[in-house]
Protein backbone atom coordinates (compact mmCIF):
# COMPACT_ATOMS: atom_id res chain seq x y z
CA UNK A 1 0.00 0.00 0.00
CA UNK A 2 0.99 3.65 -0.85
CA UNK A 3 -0.09 5.23 2.41
CA UNK A 4 1.38 8.54 1.98
CA UNK A 5 -1.22 8.91 -1.15
CA UNK A 6 -3.56 7.27 0.64
CA UNK A 7 -4.00 9.71 3.20
CA UNK A 8 -3.35 12.49 0.81
CA UNK A 9 -6.21 11.36 -1.28
CA UNK A 10 -8.25 11.54 1.37
CA UNK A 11 -9.13 7.94 0.96
CA UNK A 12 -7.72 6.48 4.14
CA UNK A 13 -6.66 8.18 8.39
CA UNK A 14 -4.92 8.34 10.82
CA UNK A 15 -5.67 7.44 13.89
CA UNK A 16 -4.28 8.85 17.21
CA UNK A 17 -4.72 6.88 20.31
CA UNK A 18 -4.52 9.90 23.15
CA UNK A 19 -4.83 13.41 22.45
CA UNK A 20 -2.57 15.30 25.35
CA UNK A 21 0.56 17.52 24.00
CA UNK A 22 2.15 14.95 22.06
CA UNK A 23 -1.00 13.33 20.81
CA UNK A 24 -3.31 16.67 19.72
CA UNK A 25 0.31 17.83 18.39
CA UNK A 26 0.40 15.00 15.89
CA UNK A 27 -3.43 15.51 14.87
CA UNK A 28 -3.56 19.07 14.82
CA UNK A 29 0.26 18.95 11.99
CA UNK A 30 -0.98 16.17 9.96
CA UNK A 31 -4.63 18.11 9.85
CA UNK A 32 -3.03 20.98 8.69
CA UNK A 33 -1.68 18.76 5.49
CA UNK A 34 -5.52 18.38 5.42
CA UNK A 35 -4.85 14.36 6.26
CA UNK A 36 -7.88 13.29 7.97
CA UNK A 37 -7.10 12.44 11.70
CA UNK A 38 -9.76 11.49 14.62
CA UNK A 39 -8.57 10.99 17.79
CA UNK A 40 -8.75 8.70 20.57
CA UNK A 41 -9.03 9.66 24.46
CA UNK A 42 -11.31 8.44 27.51
CA UNK A 43 -11.50 12.58 28.99
CA UNK A 44 -14.83 13.37 27.31
CA UNK A 45 -14.37 16.90 28.45
CA UNK A 46 -10.90 17.38 26.16
CA UNK A 47 -12.68 15.44 23.37
CA UNK A 48 -15.62 18.33 23.30
CA UNK A 49 -13.13 20.55 23.28
CA UNK A 50 -11.11 19.40 20.50
CA UNK A 51 -14.03 18.95 18.55
CA UNK A 52 -15.14 22.94 19.46
CA UNK A 53 -11.44 23.63 17.69
CA UNK A 54 -10.98 24.89 21.59
CA UNK A 55 -6.87 24.18 22.36
CA UNK A 56 -6.16 23.26 26.50
CA UNK A 57 -3.98 26.37 26.82
CA UNK A 58 -3.20 29.82 24.68
CA UNK A 59 0.22 28.97 24.86
CA UNK A 60 -0.13 25.51 22.99
CA UNK A 61 -1.87 27.89 20.06
CA UNK A 62 1.35 30.22 20.05
CA UNK A 63 3.57 27.02 19.74
CA UNK A 64 1.67 25.43 16.68
CA UNK A 65 1.47 29.11 15.38
CA UNK A 66 -2.09 28.25 13.98
CA UNK A 67 -5.54 27.58 14.77
CA UNK A 68 -7.42 24.03 14.91
CA UNK A 69 -10.76 25.60 14.36
CA UNK A 70 -10.57 25.36 10.38
CA UNK A 71 -9.82 21.83 10.22
CA UNK A 72 -12.74 20.73 12.44
CA UNK A 73 -14.55 22.66 10.46
CA UNK A 74 -13.16 21.05 7.58
CA UNK A 75 -13.58 17.60 9.10
CA UNK A 76 -10.16 16.91 8.32
CA UNK A 77 -9.49 16.98 12.76
CA UNK A 78 -11.87 15.46 15.23
CA UNK A 79 -11.47 13.46 18.49
CA UNK A 80 -14.00 10.56 20.29
CA UNK A 81 -14.31 9.10 23.17
CA UNK A 82 -16.39 6.15 21.35
CA UNK A 83 -13.52 3.46 21.05
CA UNK A 84 -15.66 1.55 18.23
CA UNK A 85 -14.62 5.13 15.75
CA UNK A 86 -11.58 3.81 15.82
CA UNK A 87 -12.48 0.09 14.55
CA UNK A 88 -12.69 1.62 11.00
CA UNK A 89 -10.93 -0.42 7.96
CA UNK A 90 -10.07 3.35 6.50
CA UNK A 91 -7.35 4.06 9.06
CA UNK A 92 -3.94 3.29 7.85
CA UNK A 93 -2.00 4.55 10.36
CA UNK A 94 -2.24 4.57 13.74
CA UNK A 95 0.09 6.97 16.36
CA UNK A 96 -0.18 6.05 19.95
CA UNK A 97 0.80 8.74 21.73
CA UNK A 98 -0.42 7.81 25.22
CA UNK A 99 1.63 8.36 28.93
CA UNK A 100 3.75 5.52 30.35
CA UNK A 101 4.42 7.11 33.20
CA UNK A 102 2.67 6.53 36.35
CA UNK A 103 3.67 7.75 40.18
CA UNK A 104 6.99 8.68 38.97
CA UNK A 105 7.67 5.65 37.48
CA UNK A 106 7.45 3.66 33.59
CA UNK A 107 4.45 2.51 33.35
CA UNK A 108 2.68 0.37 30.86
CA UNK A 109 -0.81 -1.06 31.49
CA UNK A 110 -2.32 1.60 29.52
CA UNK A 111 -0.35 1.26 26.41
CA UNK A 112 -0.85 -2.68 26.63
CA UNK A 113 -4.90 -1.71 26.45
CA UNK A 114 -4.69 0.10 23.66
CA UNK A 115 -2.57 -2.69 21.57
CA UNK A 116 -5.19 -4.89 22.87
CA UNK A 117 -7.65 -2.94 20.66
CA UNK A 118 -5.47 -2.63 17.77
CA UNK A 119 -5.10 -6.21 17.48
CA UNK A 120 -9.30 -6.52 17.40
CA UNK A 121 -9.13 -4.03 14.59
CA UNK A 122 -6.22 -6.09 13.07
CA UNK A 123 -8.68 -8.98 13.50
CA UNK A 124 -11.38 -7.81 12.35
CA UNK A 125 -10.05 -6.11 8.74
CA UNK A 126 -6.97 -8.46 8.15
CA UNK A 127 -6.45 -6.98 5.19
CA UNK A 128 -5.51 -3.20 5.44
CA UNK A 129 -2.28 -3.96 6.94
CA UNK A 130 -1.90 -0.70 8.93
CA UNK A 131 1.14 1.17 10.18
CA UNK A 132 1.55 1.57 13.89
CA UNK A 133 4.00 4.30 15.30
CA UNK A 134 4.73 4.53 18.99
CA UNK A 135 5.61 7.66 19.56
CA UNK A 136 5.04 7.13 23.75
CA UNK A 137 8.70 6.66 25.26
CA UNK A 138 9.88 3.16 25.76
CA UNK A 139 12.06 1.44 27.86
CA UNK A 140 15.36 -0.05 25.52
CA UNK A 141 14.46 -3.39 24.44
CA UNK A 142 10.87 -2.99 25.71
CA UNK A 143 9.40 -3.97 21.98
CA UNK A 144 11.29 -6.89 21.12
CA UNK A 145 11.13 -8.26 25.06
CA UNK A 146 7.17 -7.04 25.34
CA UNK A 147 5.47 -5.67 22.82
CA UNK A 148 6.00 -7.80 19.65
CA UNK A 149 5.72 -10.63 21.68
CA UNK A 150 2.46 -9.76 22.53
CA UNK A 151 1.44 -9.23 19.19
CA UNK A 152 2.81 -12.58 18.50
CA UNK A 153 0.96 -14.29 20.96
CA UNK A 154 -2.16 -12.53 19.66
CA UNK A 155 -1.29 -14.27 16.02
CA UNK A 156 -0.55 -11.04 14.44
CA UNK A 157 3.03 -10.55 12.60
CA UNK A 158 4.92 -7.47 12.05
CA UNK A 159 6.06 -6.90 8.31
CA UNK A 160 3.31 -9.22 7.59
CA UNK A 161 0.29 -8.25 8.87
CA UNK A 162 0.98 -4.54 9.87
CA UNK A 163 4.02 -2.43 10.02
CA UNK A 164 5.24 -1.76 13.10
CA UNK A 165 7.95 1.55 14.52
CA UNK A 166 8.84 4.02 16.88
CA UNK A 167 9.22 7.50 16.45
CA UNK A 168 9.60 9.26 19.45
CA UNK A 169 8.54 12.97 20.21
CA UNK A 170 11.47 15.48 21.38
CA UNK A 171 9.17 18.63 20.73
CA UNK A 172 9.59 21.72 23.47
CA UNK A 173 6.33 23.09 23.45
CA UNK A 174 7.50 26.50 25.08
CA UNK A 175 9.35 27.30 22.00
CA UNK A 176 8.06 27.74 18.55
CA UNK A 177 11.21 27.03 16.54
CA UNK A 178 11.24 23.20 18.28
CA UNK A 179 8.13 21.56 16.62
CA UNK A 180 7.06 18.64 15.13
CA UNK A 181 7.53 20.04 11.69
CA UNK A 182 11.36 21.64 12.46
CA UNK A 183 12.97 19.33 15.06
CA UNK A 184 14.80 16.19 14.00
CA UNK A 185 13.06 13.07 14.29
CA UNK A 186 14.54 9.34 14.79
CA UNK A 187 12.81 6.71 13.62
CA UNK A 188 12.52 2.98 12.79
CA UNK A 189 10.95 -0.24 11.63
CA UNK A 190 11.52 -3.68 11.53
CA UNK A 191 12.84 -4.12 8.30
CA UNK A 192 14.36 -1.42 5.57
CA UNK A 193 11.37 -1.69 3.34
CA UNK A 194 9.16 -0.97 6.36
CA UNK A 195 11.28 2.06 7.46
CA UNK A 196 10.92 3.20 3.97
CA UNK A 197 7.00 3.32 4.24
CA UNK A 198 7.17 4.84 7.49
CA UNK A 199 9.25 7.60 6.25
CA UNK A 200 6.75 8.38 3.71
CA UNK A 201 4.54 8.71 6.25
CA UNK A 202 6.54 10.79 8.94
CA UNK A 203 8.10 13.25 5.89
CA UNK A 204 4.64 14.64 5.24
CA UNK A 205 5.26 17.02 8.90
CA UNK A 206 9.23 16.46 9.52
CA UNK A 207 11.26 17.95 7.74
CA UNK A 208 14.37 16.59 9.59
CA UNK A 209 14.28 12.78 9.65
CA UNK A 210 16.86 10.20 10.69
CA UNK A 211 16.40 6.46 9.99
CA UNK A 212 17.53 4.24 12.81
CA UNK A 213 18.68 0.60 11.85
CA UNK A 214 15.67 -0.70 13.68
CA UNK A 215 13.28 -0.47 15.81
CA UNK A 216 15.14 -1.27 18.84
CA UNK A 217 17.96 1.46 18.16
CA UNK A 218 14.72 4.30 17.68
CA UNK A 219 13.31 3.18 20.92
CA UNK A 220 16.66 3.58 22.76
CA UNK A 221 17.44 7.39 21.49
CA UNK A 222 14.75 8.66 23.97
CA UNK A 223 15.62 7.44 26.86
CA UNK A 224 19.16 7.77 26.79
CA UNK A 225 19.62 11.18 25.16
CA UNK A 226 17.15 12.30 28.14
CA UNK A 227 19.26 10.47 30.46
CA UNK A 228 22.51 12.52 29.63
CA UNK A 229 20.89 15.43 29.98
CA UNK A 230 19.43 14.13 33.76
CA UNK A 231 23.06 13.65 34.54
CA UNK A 232 24.40 17.07 33.21
CA UNK A 233 21.64 18.93 35.15
CA UNK A 234 22.07 16.80 38.57
CA UNK A 235 25.35 17.50 38.36
CA UNK A 236 24.99 21.02 38.50
CA UNK A 237 23.03 20.63 41.75
CA UNK A 238 25.65 18.77 43.22
CA UNK A 239 28.25 21.19 42.36
CA UNK A 240 26.57 23.54 44.28
CA UNK A 241 25.70 21.21 47.22
CA UNK A 242 29.75 20.80 47.09
CA UNK A 243 30.46 24.74 47.13
CA UNK A 244 27.74 26.52 48.87
CA UNK A 245 29.25 29.76 49.33
CA UNK A 246 30.18 29.95 46.07
CA UNK A 247 27.50 31.42 42.98
CA UNK A 248 28.20 28.15 41.21
CA UNK A 249 25.64 30.00 38.85
CA UNK A 250 28.20 32.11 37.79
CA UNK A 251 30.88 29.52 36.94
CA UNK A 252 28.77 27.27 35.15
CA UNK A 253 27.86 29.78 32.98
CA UNK A 254 31.45 30.21 32.24
CA UNK A 255 31.77 26.54 31.60
CA UNK A 256 29.35 27.22 29.41
CA UNK A 257 31.33 29.44 26.94
CA UNK A 258 33.06 26.51 25.79
CA UNK A 259 32.19 25.18 22.60
CA UNK A 260 31.65 21.64 23.60
CA UNK A 261 29.78 22.07 26.58
CA UNK A 262 26.42 22.64 27.38
CA UNK A 263 25.26 24.82 29.74
CA UNK A 264 23.19 23.74 33.25
CA UNK A 265 22.29 25.50 36.02
CA UNK A 266 21.21 24.10 39.69
CA UNK A 267 17.17 24.32 41.08
CA UNK A 268 14.81 22.45 41.96
CA UNK A 269 15.32 19.38 39.83
CA UNK A 270 13.89 18.17 36.83
CA UNK A 271 10.14 17.65 36.22
CA UNK A 272 7.50 16.55 33.62
CA UNK A 273 7.33 13.63 31.50
CA UNK A 274 10.72 13.18 29.87
CA UNK A 275 13.55 14.23 32.07
CA UNK A 276 13.19 12.56 35.24
CA UNK A 277 11.94 9.44 34.17
CA UNK A 278 14.44 8.67 31.32
CA UNK A 279 17.40 7.40 34.12
CA UNK A 280 14.55 5.14 34.82
CA UNK A 281 13.43 4.05 31.85
CA UNK A 282 17.41 3.15 30.55
CA UNK A 283 17.72 0.94 34.29
CA UNK A 284 14.55 -1.17 33.78
CA UNK A 285 15.88 -3.21 31.69
CA UNK A 286 19.31 -3.46 33.23
CA UNK A 287 19.60 -6.96 35.44
CA UNK A 288 23.09 -5.91 37.38
CA UNK A 289 22.04 -3.58 39.68
CA UNK A 290 25.89 -2.56 40.08
CA UNK A 291 25.73 -1.07 36.65
CA UNK A 292 24.90 2.29 35.47
CA UNK A 293 26.11 3.44 38.71
CA UNK A 294 26.17 7.28 37.30
CA UNK A 295 22.16 7.32 36.92
CA UNK A 296 21.88 5.61 39.76
CA UNK A 297 22.88 8.38 41.61
CA UNK A 298 21.63 11.04 39.43
CA UNK A 299 18.16 9.30 40.58
CA UNK A 300 19.23 9.65 43.94
CA UNK A 301 20.46 13.28 43.95
CA UNK A 302 17.24 14.33 41.71
CA UNK A 303 14.75 13.29 44.08
CA UNK A 304 16.34 14.45 47.27
CA UNK A 305 17.34 18.12 46.14
CA UNK A 306 13.82 19.34 46.74
CA UNK A 307 13.84 18.37 50.62
CA UNK A 308 17.39 19.85 51.02
CA UNK A 309 16.17 23.05 49.63
CA UNK A 310 13.30 23.10 52.09
CA UNK A 311 15.20 22.22 54.83
CA UNK A 312 17.64 25.38 54.09
CA UNK A 313 14.26 27.36 54.11
CA UNK A 314 13.10 25.83 57.06
CA UNK A 315 16.63 26.60 58.88
CA UNK A 316 16.35 30.18 58.23
CA UNK A 317 13.50 29.92 60.65
CA UNK A 318 10.65 31.41 57.82
CA UNK A 319 7.15 30.92 58.87
CA UNK A 320 4.72 31.59 56.34
CA UNK A 321 5.96 30.88 52.94
CA UNK A 322 4.48 31.95 49.28
CA UNK A 323 5.20 29.59 46.13
CA UNK A 324 4.88 31.19 42.37
CA UNK A 325 4.06 28.16 40.67
CA UNK A 326 3.03 24.69 40.29
CA UNK A 327 4.04 23.52 36.87
CA UNK A 328 7.16 21.91 36.27
CA UNK A 329 8.11 24.26 33.44
CA UNK A 330 7.07 28.10 32.63
CA UNK A 331 3.47 28.95 30.46
CA UNK A 332 2.28 25.29 30.68
CA UNK A 333 -0.30 23.42 32.45
CA UNK A 334 1.97 19.93 33.22
CA UNK A 335 2.35 19.46 37.24
CA UNK A 336 3.35 15.55 36.35
CA UNK A 337 6.71 15.05 38.45
CA UNK A 338 6.77 18.90 39.43
CA UNK A 339 9.86 19.30 41.87
CA UNK A 340 7.40 22.36 43.95
CA UNK A 341 5.46 18.60 45.08
CA UNK A 342 8.15 17.15 47.23
CA UNK A 343 9.03 21.01 47.93
CA UNK A 344 6.16 21.77 49.50
CA UNK A 345 4.96 18.22 51.42
CA UNK A 346 8.80 18.75 53.20
CA UNK A 347 7.54 22.32 54.06
CA UNK A 348 4.43 20.74 55.39
CA UNK A 349 5.66 17.81 57.45
CA UNK A 350 7.39 20.75 59.41
CA UNK A 351 4.11 22.62 60.01
CA UNK A 352 5.26 25.82 57.63
CA UNK A 353 2.25 27.69 56.44
CA UNK A 354 2.50 27.09 52.47
CA UNK A 355 0.26 28.98 49.91
CA UNK A 356 0.57 28.35 45.79
CA UNK A 357 -0.57 30.71 43.16
CA UNK A 358 -0.15 29.13 39.61
CA UNK A 359 -2.32 30.93 36.65
CA UNK A 360 -2.69 27.98 35.10
CA UNK A 361 -4.52 26.56 37.42
CA UNK A 362 -7.78 26.89 40.20
CA UNK A 363 -7.53 27.32 43.48
CA UNK A 364 -9.37 23.34 43.53
CA UNK A 365 -6.83 22.10 41.43
CA UNK A 366 -3.97 23.50 43.60
CA UNK A 367 -5.49 21.94 46.75
CA UNK A 368 -6.13 18.91 45.09
CA UNK A 369 -2.38 18.22 44.20
CA UNK A 370 -0.74 19.87 46.87
CA UNK A 371 -3.15 19.83 50.17
CA UNK A 372 -2.61 23.52 50.30
CA UNK A 373 -4.52 26.62 49.88
CA UNK A 374 -3.64 29.30 46.95
CA UNK A 375 -3.39 32.74 47.30
CA UNK A 376 -4.10 35.80 45.26
CA UNK A 377 -1.47 37.23 43.05
CA UNK A 378 0.36 39.81 43.53
CA UNK A 379 -2.20 40.86 46.11
CA UNK A 380 -1.43 38.42 48.79
CA UNK A 381 2.48 38.58 48.51
CA UNK A 382 2.74 40.60 51.62
CA UNK A 383 1.82 37.94 53.77
CA UNK A 384 5.13 36.06 53.35
CA UNK A 385 8.25 36.03 55.00
CA UNK A 386 9.75 34.02 51.80
CA UNK A 387 8.61 33.73 48.45
CA UNK A 388 9.83 31.09 46.24
CA UNK A 389 9.73 31.93 42.23
CA UNK A 390 9.49 28.07 40.90
CA UNK A 391 8.80 28.34 37.25
CA UNK A 392 9.25 31.42 34.56
CA UNK A 393 5.39 32.13 33.78
CA UNK A 394 5.13 35.16 31.40
CA UNK A 395 2.83 36.91 34.34
CA UNK A 396 5.38 36.60 36.91
CA UNK A 397 7.67 39.02 34.53
CA UNK A 398 4.77 41.31 34.15
CA UNK A 399 3.90 44.48 36.21
CA UNK A 400 7.04 44.09 38.22
CA UNK A 401 7.22 47.67 40.01
CA UNK A 402 3.52 46.76 41.06
CA UNK A 403 4.62 43.00 42.54
CA UNK A 404 7.29 43.92 44.20
CA UNK A 405 5.57 46.41 46.22
CA UNK A 406 3.92 44.11 47.88
CA UNK A 407 6.98 42.59 49.77
CA UNK A 408 6.63 43.94 53.25
CA UNK A 409 6.93 41.32 55.48
CA UNK A 410 9.29 39.50 52.71
CA UNK A 411 12.67 38.68 54.19
CA UNK A 412 13.85 36.19 51.88
CA UNK A 413 13.02 35.28 48.12
CA UNK A 414 14.36 32.45 45.95
CA UNK A 415 14.32 32.66 42.36
CA UNK A 416 14.34 28.92 40.18
CA UNK A 417 14.96 30.65 36.84
CA UNK A 418 16.67 34.39 37.64
CA UNK A 419 13.08 35.98 35.98
CA UNK A 420 13.90 38.97 38.97
CA UNK A 421 17.91 39.00 38.17
CA UNK A 422 17.63 42.06 36.29
CA UNK A 423 16.08 43.55 39.30
CA UNK A 424 18.81 42.37 41.50
CA UNK A 425 20.22 45.60 42.89
CA UNK A 426 16.50 47.00 44.03
CA UNK A 427 15.64 43.48 45.75
CA UNK A 428 18.99 42.91 47.45
CA UNK A 429 17.23 44.47 50.63
CA UNK A 430 14.76 41.57 50.57
CA UNK A 431 17.39 38.92 50.54
CA UNK A 432 17.82 38.02 46.87
CA UNK A 433 18.81 34.33 45.98
CA UNK A 434 18.65 32.48 42.21
CA UNK A 435 19.36 29.43 42.59
CA UNK A 436 22.86 28.45 42.64
CA UNK A 437 24.48 31.41 43.36
CA UNK A 438 26.13 31.88 46.76
CA UNK A 439 24.45 31.01 49.83
CA UNK A 440 21.33 30.34 48.53
CA UNK A 441 21.08 26.75 50.44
Amino acid sequence: MNYRNKLISGEKKIAVWGTGYIGLSTMAYFSKKKINCIGYDVDEKKVKNINKGILPIKELKEWFGFEIKSMVRSKHLKATNNIIKLYDENICVHFIAIPTEKDGKPFFSILFKVLKNIVSILKKFPDTKPMIIIESTLTPEFSEKKIIPFFKKNKVIPGKDFIYGVAPRRDWFVEKTKSLETLDRVFGSTDEASSLKMKSVLSLVCKKLHCASSHKVSEMVKSIENAYRHMEITLANQLSLAFPKEDMREVLRLVGTKWNIGTFYPGFGTGGYCIPLSSQYVLQQVKNKKSLSLLRETIKTDSAINKLIAKSIIRRGFKKIGILGLSYKGNLKVDILSPIIPFVKELKKNRIDVKVYDPYYTPKEIKKILNVNAFRFPTDLNKFDCIVVSVDHDEFKKNLGKIFKKFKKTKFILDNNGIWENSKKSLKKYNYHISGDNNWI
